[in-house]
């Protein structure tokens, strides 16, 4: 289960990256595409292709941690642009339920 603290800062990559990366390749990437340290105690949310699947990295302060969840059907995901964007912890908590065709990205 992931830890919602007060103040947890919540990242999604609008665009699908390839889910064969790992751990390192993932923390290179919020380092590059999302100018952030992933050692930071944040939330830094993927995307598969397939809209199937999601990968959290985050860091629990004395390592890092890699969720990975695969649903049946697809999640509903924010449109796909450059960059990225933050998560309330409503729709974070929505997106991996994994449920809901009617989540407001507020875009």
């Amino acid at each position: 289960m992931i830890g919602l603290r007060a103040g947890l800062s919540i990242w999604i990559a609008t665009q699908p990256v390839d889910f064969r990366r790992g751990m390192d390749s993932l923390a290179m990437l919020v380092s590059e595409a999302f100018g952030a340290n992933p050692f930071d105690g944040g939330l830094y949310v993927f995307r598969s292709k397939r809209r199937d699947r999601v990968k959290i990295l985050t860091w629990d302060g004395s390592g890092l941690v890699l969720y990975y969840k695969r649903i049946e059907g697809q999640f509903t995901w924010p449109p796909i642009k450059e960059g990225v964007m933050s998560l309330s912890h409503a729709q974070l908590s929505v997106l991996i339920e994994g449920t809901s065709k009617y989540l407001l990205w507020g875009i």
